[in-house]
């Protein structure tokens, strides 16, 4: 590291949100230490933000869902000097619960919640020690309902936006902000991952751009607010799937999202080789 701020970290950095997080994190001016799966994306990710900015960006190949890789990404960011934490790698199932593959369905909650949870503990000994800091956490509206045919996905999406509202309040006066990024639907990658490509023919879910949601996530957590929900669909899911009851959400789910997830699922295959959100 050659220059004087600490990094800006960003997990799922290989495409779609956590892209445009670095590159929004870069034209900040900050050194970014971006973090993925797919080490080919990465550096060209890499080249691009150090061609357009000449900031310092570090290049981590992690599998979050590796006990093992994970426990020493954590042990690296612990020892280094971390501004600013991304978590935002994450990734569907999609399909009944009993028809999905149960590894897959194992390796959802630990990318989803095990590893926000070890990474966010990583980092803030170092940022409370200094007084200052912040962390992103990449939530969901799906984290406010009852995703049928989703639902392992949306139950880890659940912890992740309790985990960062609530450590929001726990971290009052310490100089450090956790800030939840609770998007609606966003057009990238993540839908193919999760084994439902056609879903993103449904215009009716009205789409916001990776890059839309991303800076405004990071206008919410410079800003050291508890939360943001970018664009009216994603603000109407929130409202609703806070306020009404789980009877009436739970039939609405099951008569309008339900059938979309069953017409835009893939025959099953082999894993994919993203998981990016």
């Amino acid at each position: 590291m050659t220059g004087a701020r600490p990094w800006a970290v960003v997990t799922g950095a290989s495409s779609g949100i956590g892209a445009w997080l670095a590159r929004g994190l870069a034209a900040r001016g900050h050194p970014v230490w971006v973090v993925a799966r797919r080490g080919d994306a990465l550096d060209e990710l890499a080249a691009e933000l150090t061609d357009r900015t000449g900031v310092d960006v570090r290049v981590s190949v992690r599998d979050l869902a590796d006990p093992v890789a994970r426990d020493a990404l954590c042990e690296e960011l612990a020892a280094e000097p971390v501004a600013v934490l991304c978590a935002n790698a994450g990734f569907p199932v999609c399909g009944p619960v009993t028809d999905n593959d149960a590894a897959r369905e194992a390796a959802c909650v630990e990318v989803n919640a095990v590893a926000l949870h070890a990474l966010t503990l990583a980092v803030l000994p170092g940022m409370t020690a200094r007084g200052r800091g912040r962390i992103l956490v990449s939530g969901s509206t799906a984290g406010y309902q009852p995703v049928p045919t989703a639902a392992t996905y949306a139950a880890t999406k659940a912890f992740a936006n309790t985990f960062a509202e609530s450590l929001h309040a726990e971290l009052r006066g310490t100089g450090v902000s956790c800030t939840l990024l609770a998007p609606g639907p966003v057009r990238t990658d993540f839908y193919r991952v999760g084994g439902v490509p056609g879903l993103t023919d449904q215009k009716l879910l009205a789409w916001q751009s990776p890059q839309y949601v991303a800076e405004a996530g990071l206008r919410a957590m410079e800003r050291g607010r508890r939360l943001s929900v970018p664009g009216p669909v994603a603000k109407a899911q929130y409202v609703v799937g806070r306020h009404l009851p789980r009877t009436v959400l739970a039939a609405t789910l099951r008569g309008t999202i339900l059938p979309r997830l069953r017409g835009a699922r893939a025959p099953r295959t082999a894993e994919p080789s993203a998981r990016a959100r």
